[in-house]
């Protein structure tokens, strides 16, 4: 393991210190990269999320998919916790912190956007960084890689529903364009090009061509995801220093709801004897989240400023170090 792997949360918090400096700092710069976007899906985001993800998909290996149908118990958890567990006990830790707990902290209406906000977090399984969180941790990229693809599918026909009835409204405007070209971006574009890398380089009397490669493009893969996290928390800055209160409350019941999430669902692949490398991304897809996604429908249901559109950036803000506590958790608990 290389310096940059080893100390992965140093390099990390370094560039949450330098997005926040910088987003302050040329406020500008940050506005100007906000606005290469296409159907609410930043262009920039989604160029470094491809490059963090595309020497996860050259490993991907076809071939091997078909034996999953012989190993479901890490799938049937994955969806299990993501639409069946995760958006309902989102719900009901944002009622009760911000009814409850935090009702003396701020207003009625606010706190509806914020609980609004929150659900939309849970019922968004991630998409893209769950390569990246399963590379970290030594996942099987191919049974991952259905994980993911399972759970873009369900979230096509489930997300409205699900998101209207926990929301309590019937006009939840789904933005299409938003949910299939992060697909497209984050998981059609970048397998094909390691579809077409792997048939090119790997012959198996011949592997190290492939390794070499691997090896190679392993730094601008680690480089993609800081520039993620200063990307990010750039964008974000001016918010994290105007609103810092408010963002602590949001933060703490999304905190919980990680935290406890990713316990479920492991200890639940290790009661039920799944494998590791199966069990790390089975458990780490339902604790992040598509936050690209519930962004884009908070900003159409409530509005850009809104409490709602805020709770969901505070959940872009507490991803990425989180996830990486999780990472090192796994890693330490190999079975």
């Amino acid at each position: 393991m290389g310096i940059f792997e080893r100390y992965l949360s140093v390099w990390v918090g370094l560039c949450i210190l330098l997005g926040v400096v910088l987003g302050n700092a040329a406020p500008d710069v940050f506005t100007a990269l906000a606005a290469f976007e296409f159907a609410r899906v930043n262009l920039v985001v989604a160029a470094l999320i491809w490059i963090m993800i595309y020497p996860m998909m050259v490993q991907v290996d076809f071939g091997s998919i078909r034996d999953i149908r012989n190993k479901p118990k890490g799938l049937i958890i994955t969806l299990v916790v993501n639409w069946l567990i995760k958006p309902f006990t989102m719900a009901a830790l944002g009622w009760l912190f911000f009814r409850v707990f935090f009702a003396d902290l701020v207003d009625p209406e606010t706190a509806t956007e914020y609980i609004a906000g929150m659900i939309l977090l849970g019922v968004a399984p991630c998409t893209a960084m769950v390569f990246v969180w399963s590379h970290l941790t030594k996942g099987d990229a191919n049974y991952t890689l259905v994980q993911v693809s399972v759970n873009d599918l369900i979230m096509i026909f489930a997300f409205a529903p699900l998101a209207g009835f926990l929301l309590g409204v019937t006009d939840v405007v789904v933005p299409w364009e938003t949910l299939l070209l992060s697909v497209l971006l984050y998981v059609v574009i970048p397998l094909a090009a390691g579809i077409v890398t792997r048939k090119a380089l790997y012959r198996p009397d011949s592997p190290e061509r492939l390794a070499s490669l691997l090896n190679a493009l392993k730094p601008y893969s680690i480089a993609g995801l800081l520039g993620t996290v200063v990307l990010l928390f750039g964008l974000q800055a001016e918010t994290i220093v105007a609103q810092p209160v408010d963002i602590v409350l949001i933060a703490i019941p999304l905190l919980i709801q990680t935290y406890g999430i990713f316990a479920v669902a492991y200890l639940a692949a290790r009661w039920w004897r799944v494998e590791h490398a199966v069990a790390a991304p089975c458990a780490l897809i339902g604790t992040s989240n598509f936050f690209e996604l519930a962004v884009a429908v908070a900003i159409s249901l409530f509005g850009l400023h809104s409490g709602a559109a805020l709770a969901t950036v505070v959940g872009v803000l507490v991803e990425v170090p989180v996830m990486l506590s999780l990472v090192a958790i796994v890693n330490r608990t190999r079975w």
